[in-house]
């Protein structure tokens, strides 16, 4: 689809201008001839409630790499038909939008999927359809599903989080932890992923979850000093860790302190206060920086500046299901599940950051590597990413600086 202007609107993305009545081009060239339909991809995408900051966006970087396409001959002599639909960020309005996609609009693959909370209602029904989801939502226990393989996560899985805080308090010396956690789908994921990581080398490994409404903590930061920690993480969200935070200051505690990504940010450093903020470390998910592909996607959006996990994520999304689809000659869910895992998300190939050049490689007969610009795209069988890129900040006189 193609969409033009800066700016983009829910009415505007839920138009399918690739859908029949759109022009169809068939140059030569790029991997053609093999399919008999066209190629249709579906995006389940927040485009309204919790996550209505990033659905569009979202969007419309995945409706520029159509366009791209399109343009360029489509795949396998086909051109890729693109449909938005919003799940509002809200699993029985995701359910309903899932629906169309797979039932009206005969897509092979969904995208997006930015809540967690949309994705276990939605997943099953894709793998029950056999439609591959490449999505966001980063609960671990969506990878625990039977999902026969459909389901690909393109962002960290939160055990993976805990255990690259381990890893660096481990490089910090530290041989005692303590895991503050507020009660939330996440917590005993990623308190599973630190002490897997910790505990094996000889540390060891406290915790206490508790309720993220409260206002004050002082019971937990008693509990927490009372184990002697060397090392103390937070792994809630900014007000709470902020409360915590200002206890463990006026109990003059001394160790290394280091929080979540979704606990140290800017507004942390507001409820802890500058002074009492110095020195928490976070360590967060990255992205790959110096990939061609996060490049290439720089060039596409028209920024030189840092590009969040989001829109990178995105990118990688629909490149991934456009290269299956012509990697593994079938527009189907089982092929392209199949395809991102054993053909171009594997370490063999040429290693290529864009789909056109993608494209151009495989018409030639030629084996490829994706490395995105999220991660290096590649899954494991549950559907998660071994490995990933991390990023480690500290709070330096009230901002958060990289170290």
């Amino acid at each position: 689809m193609t969409m033009t202007g800066s700016s983009i609107s829910r009415r505007s993305l839920l138009k399918t201008a690739a859908g029949a009545g759109a022009v169809a081009l068939f140059a030569p060239g790029i991997a053609r001839a093999q399919l008999t339909e066209p190629v249709r991809i579906g995006a389940l995408m927040s485009l309204t409630g919790a996550g209505g900051t990033w659905g569009p966006i979202m969007a419309k970087i995945q409706q520029q790499i159509v366009a791209q396409v399109n343009d360029a001959g489509g795949v396998l002599g086909q051109k890729v038909e693109y449909f938005v639909e919003d799940d509002q960020t809200n699993p029985d309005a995701g359910v309903l939008a899932a629906r169309k996609l797979i039932d009206v609009n005969k897509v092979c693959a969904i995208t997006g999927v930015w809540s967690s909370a949309v994705a276990m209602p939605t997943l099953p029904i894709c793998w029950q359809n056999k439609v591959a989801m490449l999505g966001i939502a980063a609960s671990d226990t969506l990878a625990e599903l039977p999902h026969q393989g459909y389901f690909l996560r393109t962002y960290v899985p939160v055990s993976l989080q805990g255990k690259a805080i381990g890893q660096f308090g481990l490089a910090r010396g530290a041989k005692n932890f303590f895991v503050m956690l507020a009660q939330n789908p996440f917590s005993q994921a990623m308190l599973k992923g630190l002490k897997d990581e910790v505990e094996p080398k000889g540390a060891k490994v406290n915790h206490v979850i508790y309720d993220g409404t409260k206002t004050s903590f002082r019971s937990e930061v008693d509990q927490a000093l009372k184990a002697k920690p060397d090392f103390i993480m937070l792994g809630g969200y900014p007000q709470d860790s902020g409360a915590i935070m200002k206890d463990l200051y006026r109990n003059s505690y001394s160790g290394t302190i280091c929080g979540f990504g979704t606990a140290i940010t800017g507004e942390f450093i507001a409820a802890a206060g500058k002074d009492v903020a110095n020195g928490v470390y976070t360590v967060f998910p990255s992205v790959a920086e110096n990939s061609p592909a996060y490049k290439s996607l720089q060039k596409l959006v028209g920024s030189t500046d840092v590009l969040d996990t989001n829109r990178c994520q995105a990118y990688d999304q629909i490149n991934l299901a456009i290269l299956a689809v012509a990697a593994g000659k079938q527009a189907s869910g089982e092929s392209i599940q199949k395809t991102i895992r054993s053909t171009i998300g594997g370490p063999d190939g040429e290693p290529v950051g864009d789909v056109l050049t993608g494209l151009k490689l495989l018409s030639e007969g030629k084996r490829i590597n994706y490395e995105g610009a999220s991660s290096n795209c590649e899954f494991l069988p549950n559907g998660n990413l071994p490995n990933a890129y991390f990023k480690t900040m500290q709070v330096k006189d009230g901002v958060l600086t990289t170290v």
